[in-house]
Order: C-alpha cells, then sequence, then structure tokens
C-alpha cells in the first residue's frame, strides 16, 4: 500500500458576503474580517478585529506600532467598551498580527507594525487579496475542474 497523500492546502480562503456596510468603527472592521475568513461567525474570541481596528487608527497618526502597544491600545479598547478580555495575551496578539501579514494587510518594519505601506485597505483588498490570491486560488481550482472534465468525459474510454 502506497504512502498516502496529505490534504493539506497551499492557501486557504473563505469568503462570506452580508448586507450592505451600514455600521461604522469596529462593527465596520469586524464585518470586514468576517468576510474574509478572519474571524468566524459567532465566535466571542474576536480580538483580531481590534487588532485591525487599532492599526488602522495608527495609520490615521501615521505611527508604526510594537505588538506590545497593539495589545495595550487592545486591552484599553475593550476594557473602555465593556468587551470580554478574551484572547488578550502577548502570544495570540503576535499570531493575529501573522494573520494579518499572511493576508497582506499589515506589514512590519524593525518590529513595528503598520497597515500595508499605509495604503487604503480597498486597493490592499484588490492588489494583495482579489488580484493575487483569489486569482491562484481560482486558477488552480480551474485545473481541478479541467482535470476531472478529461478523466470523467469518456474520452478516456475512448482512447483504449
Amino acid at each position: 500500500m502506497g504512502k498516502i497523500s496529505r490534504d493539506t492546502p497551499l492557501v486557504e480562503v473563505t469568503l462570506r458576503r452580508y448586507e450592505k456596510p451600514t455600521m461604522n468603527d469596529r462593527d465596520l472592521v469586524r464585518k470586514f474580517c468576517l468576510s474574509i475568513g478572519l474571524l468566524q461567525p459567532g465566535d466571542s474570541r474576536d480580538v483580531v478585529v481590534d487588532v485591525l481596528h487599532q492599526l488602522l487608527l495608527a495609520k490615521q497618526r501615521r505611527e508604526e506600532l510594537h505588538s506590545e502597544e497593539i495589545k495595550n491600545l487592545v486591552m484599553d479598547y475593550r476594557k473602555k467598551n465593556g468587551h470580554a478580555m478574551l484572547g488578550i495575551a502577548s502570544s495570540n496578539i503576535r499570531r493575529q498580527l501573522k494573520r494579518l501579514k499572511n493576508l497582506h494587510l499589515i506589514e512590519t518594519n524593525a518590529n513595528l507594525y503598520r497597515i500595508t505601506e499605509w495604503g487604503e485597505i480597498s486597493e490592499i483588498f484588490e492588489e494583495k487579496i482579489e488580484n493575487f490570491l483569489l486569482k491562484t486560488v481560482t486558477s488552480r481550482i480551474k485545473e481541478y475542474v479541467k482535470k476531472m472534465d478529461h478523466e470523467f468525459s469518456g474520452a478516456k474510454e475512448e482512447e483504449m
């Protein structure tokens, strides 16, 4: 019996469509995180929302932040707004930063984080996620579809 290959994806993308955006501030960031799969519906551990929210606020000031600064800002914000203090450990903040970085929404320079190139999220989404990430994923899916069409079209039997 041969070795079974692992079904480990090279890239994983989750997209959700919600109603048109009518909310503001943190709720808007939360809905964006839900839409691109950074947050699961009903998830109470939504610290990624506050991490991105704080980086967006820092962008307005053109300020780069260290992960500990982000943690402190997130903790202050959550306390002030009565949110549960879940997921605020330094290690989890760094994990959320890595997730945001993997989507190219943020970048780091000398352990300081910022929104990628101080850009607009709409431009970053279009350039990095829509035009790059999604195109590579859909391109590979199309390869599977074409291979399936060939495998199950009956052409294989005719070749014999």
